[in-house]
């Protein structure tokens, strides 16, 4: 089972990455929450928009978001991911889950669980 989520990466002061959308299945799933946030996603500062403007990179995964408002523009990213240790990708899924210190960095990304914890 995936565990897709659509999220908002931006610059506010900080760099800042709001989730959006979580729990989706597939990533047919993730990529139609994705395109239906493109035009309802409003960030959490008030702005009183004025015109919109989607820009679809390359990948057609990610999107950027500018937003005119009346005394200011605003811009994010929006795009999917993946949860890997929940990747349909069993690969993935199984290198994720590793946790005997074994697993060497190139061996791709890992959830990992603090000693301790």
């Amino acid at each position: 089972m995936g565990n897709w989520v659509v999220i908002a990466e931006y610059y506010s002061d900080v760099y800042r990455t709001e989730f959006i959308c979580h729990g989706q299945e597939t990533k047919e799933q993730a990529l139609k929450a994705l395109r239906a946030a493109l035009h309802t996603y409003v960030p959490s500062k008030n702005i009183v928009e004025k015109r919109r403007r989607v820009y679809r990179f390359a990948d057609q995964e990610s999107y950027l978001v500018v937003i005119k408002g009346r005394l200011s523009e605003w811009e994010c990213t929006l795009r999917i991911a993946e949860l890997v240790s929940d990747s349909t990708d069993p690969a993935v899924a199984e290198r994720a889950q590793l946790d005997d210190g074994a697993a060497d960095v190139a061996d791709g990304p890992q959830d990992r669980i603090p000693p301790g914890y």
